[in-house]
């Protein structure tokens, strides 16, 4: 493991920039969760939006990776869904998953929505960030996140997380203009409440947009760029790297590498080799291990991240899985994954 006084802060943002980095920096998506006991002892005590809306107990399961793991960048615990719920969609979570209330279905659902102010509808969120900063201390990076406008658009149509998203699509395909009216609100609101998250410290942010593989290439051009672009424009005096995550990346790379982000996320089914190539350095890659090969063996993870580097040569990458680490994650092979990656070297870089 690196030595403590190490500034992560620093070698993540270099990676983020595509400078030279000695290493690569690692953190896990869904790294503050169930896989960890120390999640659990809190969890058992508290609902999930308990946690989330509390910053003390948001910057402690935070903080729980970074202690345990030893990761180099800490995600803010919450969920994308507080933003729909700020715009007017009261938020439920049962075990069952994720519940929106008062879905939006028509433009005049649209047009119900609120503005919101994040510093006092959302504050808890800047709360738990300031309260983490405080902890870790300004070597440390702190990720802040939300949803990106597509995929924020399903939840809102749909009321729920779980399941296919059917619904949104037809609204985009039968009502088009009543689906950009909806996004561009959504992305006026993700701007105020990302700026409220870098105010408090967020050193970097995160756009999470787990629905753009259900949208063709014309689609995504035609409604979620847009929307996309727009957020990022208005972040770029901010000065801090912008990430995009896209679940079904590899159909939408040319379109992600449009959207003004420093750095894009690929899942595991698209080759990091081959991102690497497609784009060369217009921007940093993050991923992208598969998060089952964390159920196997420590030396197939250790196996496993040693090739994702190897794809990259290191430049321009931050080690991180594909999607969400796993519930039933052994927290042997979490540590094994991060030691994994801080421990090797940036050798001969891939050809781009």
């Amino acid at each position: 493991m690196r030595p403590n006084g190490e500034n992560k802060r620093e070698l993540f943002l270099s990676a983020c920039r595509f400078d030279p980095t000695e290493r690569v920096p690692v953190w896990l998506m869904r790294q503050a969760g169930r896989y960890l006991p120390e999640y659990q002892a809190v969890r058992a005590r508290h609902t999930f939006l308990e946690i989330c809306k509390t910053p003390e107990l948001a910057a402690e399961v935070s903080l729980q990776p970074y202690r345990v793991l030893g990761v180099d960048a800490i995600i803010v615990f919450s969920d994308i869904l507080i933003v729909a719920e700020a715009m007017g969609l009261p938020l439920d979570v049962p075990d069952s998953g994720p519940v929106l209330q008062n879905p939006v279905r028509d433009l005049a659902a649209v047009r119900r929505l609120r503005d919101f102010d994040p510093e006092c509808d959302t504050r808890f969120v800047g709360d738990a960030i300031r309260a983490i900063c405080r902890e870790a201390g300004p070597d440390v990076p702190v990720i802040g996140f939300a949803a990106a406008p597509w995929t924020l658009a399903c939840y809102m149509i749909e009321g729920r997380t779980r399941g296919d998203v059917s619904r949104a699509k037809q609204m985009l395909r039968r009502e088009p203009e009543t689906v950009r009216e909806l996004l561009a609100r959504i992305a006026t609101a993700t701007v105020g409440y990302l700026k409220s998250q870098i105010a408090a410290g967020a050193a970097v942010v995160q756009l999470f947009d787990t629905w753009a593989t259900e949208l063709t290439a014309e689609e995504y051009e035609a409604f979620e760029l847009p929307a996309t672009q727009s957020i990022f424009e208005a972040l770029a005096a901010e000065g801090v790297p912008k990430i995009i995550f896209a679940k079904g990346s590899a159909r939408q790379l040319e379109n992600l590498a449009e959207t003004g982000a420093d750095v894009i996320s690929v899942d595991c089914n698209t080759d990091l080799a081959d991102a690497r190539r497609r784009l060369g350095r217009r921007v940093a890659l993050q991923g992208n291990v598969d998060p089952s090969i964390l159920l196997g063996d420590e030396a197939g993870v250790r196996r496993a991240v040693r090739e994702a580097i190897e794809k990259t040569g290191g430049a321009g990458h931050i080690l991180n899985l594909g999607h969400g680490i796993l519930p039933t994650t052994p927290v042997a092979n979490a540590k094994a994954f991060v030691e994994a990656g801080q421990t090797a070297l940036v050798g001969s870089r891939a050809t781009v």
